[in-house]
């Protein structure tokens, strides 16, 4: 299966960020914890250029805590300030701003000394859809401000919102690219919500959960489906889960699709517990 998902909208919002870049101080580049790497929109390096970023790793209530500890240090040994937290429940959120204002300190102090007055900083978020930017902006403004959705491509204008006297954001619509060049991205992507399921193929994002947590956590596929090891033949993997959850069609058989629903929806439920899918180790093997 081949994964691809570019709306229209996406281009437009792609065009808007561009345009956009003199208006603001630093950019918030928002990543789901979960796959610190792969919900990153490679585009954005070549749009934003030298623009001051804070790359904010959102979800970490869903990630490996251990892992996601381990991204945080893997981009600050690399020059790139990085803070997890969970929009969700509001965890973390001092760190964006505390963070923002230290990688800013230099240019305010250089307005200081100009006599220019203080103001809030500016910043624009960034990110792929579904990494939860429009939670974000409504904690940080402790309103209701934006579009919430848990499907991707909620957001499909810009606005701003003023965030206290600290900060003023510029909201921009979630941006995938064109084209995956790995499509191992775009099945975690798939996986994990960031592509609407209805331009996916269900069962195959299925397959690809069940070898991920097999590799990875098969300890966790035990105690959840009673195996950590998959059938060569994946249909009986597929029956076992079917029996277990007693998934039947007409006549008694096995609903293949309602299954593939059950491992995903498992999966994006936490019922695997929390799952990374990017990791360290293997980033710095390659």
């Amino acid at each position: 299966m081949t994964i691809q998902w570019f709306p229209g909208h996406m281009a437009k919002a792609r065009r808007q960020v561009t345009e956009n870049l003199k208006l603001v101080d630093i950019i918030f580049e928002l990543v789901d914890a979960r796959l610190p790497l792969s919900s990153r929109n490679p585009m954005l390096d070549s749009i934003i250029h030298q623009k001051p970023r804070l790359l904010i790793l959102n979800k970490a209530d869903m990630a490996d805590e251990h892992e996601t500890q381990k991204w945080v240090t893997y981009f600050e040994e690399r020059n790139q300030v990085a803070v997890a937290i969970n929009s969700l429940e509001g965890k973390g959120l001092q760190k964006v701003t505390k963070a923002a204002q230290g990688i800013l300190a230099e240019k305010f102090d250089r307005m200081r000394q100009k006599g220019m007055k203080p103001r809030a900083i500016r910043a624009m978020i960034v990110g792929i859809p579904n990494v939860g930017k429009s939670t974000l902006i409504n904690r940080l403004a402790k309103k209701n401000l934006a579009k919430t959705g848990n499907m991707p491509g909620v957001t499909k204008a810009q606005q701003w919102i003023k965030v206290g006297k600290d900060i003023e954001l510029l909201d921009t619509p979630g941006i995938l690219w064109p084209k995956f060049e790995d499509q191992e991205i775009g099945y975690k992507l798939a996986l994990t919500g960031a592509i609407k399921d209805t331009v996916t193929n269900m069962e195959d994002v299925a397959v690809y959960g069940l070898k991920f947590l097999a590799t990875r956590y098969p300890n966790r596929l035990q105690d959840r489906y009673g195996f950590s090891v998959l059938h060569e033949d994946l249909v009986e993997t597929f029956d076992h889960i079917g029996k277990l959850r007693r998934v039947f069609g007409q006549g008694g058989e096995i609903d293949y699709d309602q299954v593939a629903e059950i491992i995903v929806r498992d999966v994006r439920g936490l019922n695997f517990g929390r799952l990374t899918f990017d990791f360290v180790d293997e980033m710095l093997q390659e």
